[in-house]
């Protein structure tokens, strides 16, 4: 592979790809492959490919760029492709909060477990499907790199419901979880010995250590002698379970029953909830500006963001071996977790591709918690696969924040509403109400 062809679906998520194009820029053995952008909105492809011009100026590529509204078009022969697609945009992730927030649900992020990532994940579900009958038939042996979420749900779909089975999930959760720690006790994250694992959004630390010393004794000392850092979720959840979560505390608060159902918990460990509305209002309003910007021939800054998708394709492409952290099919990497789950496990990466590592058993709190969070996970994937309009609810009831907070009709009302927000994204079987 000396010129690999890299397609971006969802391209027009500008703000992400500006960050992927400036990191796979970095490599020189990069600078001249084929950057196929793909979306179906044709300014932002338009934008899309505004950028990519202007990164590669900037960092001194020459690359190939095509857009395409058509995505077989874009995917025809590719070496990888990098998904970043957000089905129904601002206007669904709004019905995500708002339907919810007059049950009295209060969400944070609302992209991974609860009901925003049940329905998330509900419609993209379909894309996927489609995405992976295009590439069996025109890529068949390319690499998808999945950024999407609900990131565990959408892998396990994708490898149960189509043909591929050269599938990663990624997310830097891990990578800036320990750059974070590294800082906060003090240590050079380059020298750091660390290992991670669990399922998306609910990994935890296993490893924390420079030269044989036990970080997290330092780790403890802080949180003794600092009554502020008590009141980060994560470091009430390291307390309480002995590990670390790998996830910001507006994520990790959402997928246990503990904390966003009681007021005062909200107000002791500060969470902001229905913070991701405004995180979409600013990439809206980021978009925007990049794209006046680029119309206007002002620059732009290209700032790397440390994604792994960049590092992968390097990794493939020339044989440097990386260890990146993946979320893939479980199969017996953490034993004490369901096999057709999704895990986040260290990855090896080099011209062979990559190979997830085995890790064990975790800790039994641990896999307790991502035990549950798996078991939601399947009964949505399962209401896809099987037509099934019930698993919905039997998700939502099986999830911890959602059933710690509502009653069981509740929560069925609730389901209804949600399908008739989102109904013109599900598949058909699934649009039904059924009451309580």
């Amino acid at each position: 592979m000396i010129v690999p062809k890299v397609v971006l679906v969802g391209a027009g998520s500008v703000v992400f790809t500006q960050g992927l194009l400036a990191d796979l820029f970095t490599f020189p053995e990069l600078r001249g492959a084929h950057i196929a952008l793909h979306d179906i909105d044709p300014e932002r492809l338009a934008t899309a490919e505004a950028v990519t011009r202007h990164i590669a100026g900037r960092r001194g590529a020459d690359p190939k760029v095509s857009a395409h509204t058509d995505r077989r078009a874009a995917l025809a022969d590719a070496d990888f492709v990098i998904n970043m697609v957000q089905i129904g945009m601002i206007e669904a992730t709004r019905a995500d909060f708002e339907v919810p927030s007059r049950y009295g649900l209060s969400q944070t992020i609302g992209d991974t477990l609860g009901m925003g990532g049940i329905f998330r994940a509900l419609r993209t579900f379909p894309f996927l499907k489609a995405l992976g009958e295009d590439m069996t038939a025109v890529c068949p042996d390319a690499w998808l790199l999945n950024y999407t979420n609900p990131m565990a749900m959408n892998v396990q779909y994708v490898t149960q419901a189509t043909a591929l089975r050269k599938v990663v999930g990624l997310c830097h959760s891990v990578h800036w979880t320990m750059h974070d720690l590294c800082r906060l006790v003090d240590a050079p994250f380059d020298e750091v010995d660390y290992v991670a694992a669990g399922v998306n959004h609910q990994a935890w630390v296993l490893k924390f250590e420079l030269d044989g010393e036990n970080l997290y004794r330092r780790l403890d000392d802080l949180v003794a002698d600092d009554p502020q850092l008590r009141r980060r979720t994560r470091v009430d959840m390291y307390r309480r379970l002995g590990h670390y979560p790998t996830e910001t505390s507006e994520h990790s608060s959402e997928y246990v029953p503990w904390y966003l159902h009681h007021p005062a918990e909200i107000e002791r460990l500060r969470l902001p909830v229905g913070a991701y509305l405004g995180i979409v209002e600013e990439n809206m309003t980021e978009y925007v500006r990049t794209r006046d910007a680029l119309a206007a021939g002002t620059g732009l800054p290209v700032e790397g963001t440390m994604e792994y998708a960049p590092q992968i394709i390097h990794s493939i492409v020339t044989g440097t071996p990386r260890t990146v952290y993946g979320n893939v099919p479980n199969r017996g990497l953490i034993e004490n977790l369901p096999a057709q789950g999704t895990v986040e496990v260290p990855c090896l990466v080099d011209r062979s591709g990559i190979r997830p590592t085995r890790v064990g058993a975790l800790p039994p709190q641990l896999a307790a918690l991502n035990r549950a969070y798996l078991s939601v996970n399947d009964l949505v994937v399962r209401a896809a696969l099987e037509d099934e309009p019930r698993h919905i609810r039997h998700a939502a009831m099986a999830d911890p924040a959602t059933s710690s907070a509502l009653r069981v009709e509740q929560i069925w009302e609730l389901c209804d509403d949600m399908v008739r927000a989102h109904a013109h994204r599900l598949q058909p079987a699934l649009r039904a109400t059924l009451g309580t």
